[in-house]
């Protein structure tokens, strides 16, 4: 059954990679044609094992599934000590996106007749508005990892010199995507990337691969930047500020990946006796990569994964997140889309970087990431800046998440 469903896949990976070259350079799909009835015949005939497949319907389920409804009076006096009102304008920039999704347009609707609302103001408006839930972990624990990240700011230019050598690449023209919730819905959100050789989808390029002297992507460097570990960390953070000699600035967002998982640079750090576990961090790395620059390649190219930029219109008032709208310094956090809606209000209670002082907020999860996995995870945007990615960097707290939806909210059923 396993071969069977692997099978699936590459069928899956062909027919959806045909379906979508129509990029320069790709290949021509004409020459499949003959062969598509056959494949698609094969397909249907897999799906039905796939349906069949106990393991898979284990793992299945659906979305959100993992939230618990709860009462107020759980988070009241934390929420009531809040700030709330500081995380309004966070909020109504959410709605930007949420008001076109029917489970949202209602709140949203009422938050944009509310101008400039108070604390009492806006946790009524809570109140009245959603039911709250408590997010667990698949093993129904209520705990989880609490990270931070930030938007760094790297010196650079528009053109490569001896002092700007470390480019930062837009998306290749030649990067495939292919969305497999197309055919199986519970694999929403999964999504293959990849290159053609002939008539063949093949993984894109490694990190390693990339970085080679005769890169396979001269000619698509957006921009370039001074030092190489900044821009491995920017990669990590998503989106920065790149400054110029004169003293413009540019931001820069995820544009795209190429479709290789995040590996952590600190783990094999650690696990080649470079580090110490406990002294494993953001600052750290940096330090290391100072004294280290031979052996600093290797370890960058420990992690495949390449995040590919795009820059930013000019004066937006923070980098855009993954729902589409730009996130807000300490109210705004990353979660895992499969367990928390994406844009939902929530409320996160959990300690400032390496620090037992309570950390608790009202926030909205207006970003996601390749490393925040999990029903309790999530990822707390501090802002820009060294100040900022000093905190990011620390932070590796454990932390609980309650989260906000709307009373005629309907949750996804099982996925079969």
């Amino acid at each position: 059954m396993i071969e069977k469903n692997l099978l699936l896949i590459i069928l899956l990976v062909f027919l959806g990679g045909c379906g979508q070259l129509n990029v320069q350079n790709s290949c021509d799909c004409e020459l499949e044609k003959n062969s598509i009835s056959e494949l698609e015949d094969k397909l249907a005939e897999l799906k039905k094992l796939q349906d069949k497949s106990a393991a898979l319907t284990k793992k299945s389920f659906s979305e959100y599934s993992l939230l618990r409804k709860t009462k107020w009076e759980e988070i009241e006096s934390k929420l009531q000590n809040d700030q709330a009102s500081q995380a309004w304008s966070a909020w109504i920039h959410g709605c930007e996106s949420l008001i076109k999704l029917d489970a949202w347009k209602s709140v949203c609707e009422q938050a944009n007749n509310l101008l400039l609302p108070t604390n009492k103001e806006v946790i009524k408006y809570l109140h009245t508005h959603f039911d709250l839930y408590k997010a667990h972990n698949e093993d129904g624990s209520k705990k989880g990892l609490i990270t931070g990240y930030y938007q760094p700011l790297l010196e650079g230019s528009r053109t490569q010199s001896k002092k700007y050598k470390i480019p930062l690449y837009a998306p290749p023209r030649d990067l495939i995507t292919v969305d497999l919730s197309k055919v199986y819905p519970e694999l929403k959100y999964k999504r293959l990337r990849g290159r053609v050789e002939g008539n063949k989808l093949i993984p894109y390029f490694t990190r390693e691969e990339i970085s080679k002297k005769d890169y396979p992507l001269q000619g698509n460097e957006l921009l370039w930047v001074k030092n190489p570990v900044e821009a491995f960390f920017l990669e990590i953070q998503g989106s920065g500020v790149i400054q110029f000699e004169d003293d413009s600035t540019t931001q820069v967002g995820y544009a795209d990946q190429n479709g290789h998982p995040y590996r952590s640079m600190g783990l094999a750090l650690i696990r080649q006796g470079e580090l110490k576990r406990h002294r494993v961090s953001m600052q750290s790395i940096k330090y290391w990569a100072k004294k280290n620059k031979r052996k600093l390649q290797r370890f960058l190219n420990t992690n495949p994964s390449t995040v590919f930029f795009r820059e930013l219109p000019q004066g937006l008032p923070g980098p855009i997140g993954a729902l589409g709208v730009p996130i807000t310094s300490e109210r705004s956090v990353a979660i895992d889309r499969r367990y928390i809606p994406l844009g939902a209000p929530i409320f996160l209670s959990t300690t400032e970087p390496n620090s037992s002082i309570s950390l608790d907020k009202f926030m909205i999860a207006q970003d996601t990431g390749g490393a925040i996995n999990g029903g309790v995870r999530a990822d707390f945007y501090w802002g820009q800046g060294k100040n900022a990615g000093a905190k990011a960097g620390r932070m590796k707290q454990s932390g609980e998440i309650w989260v906000m939806l709307p009373k005629n909210f309907s949750f996804p059923s099982a996925t079969k």
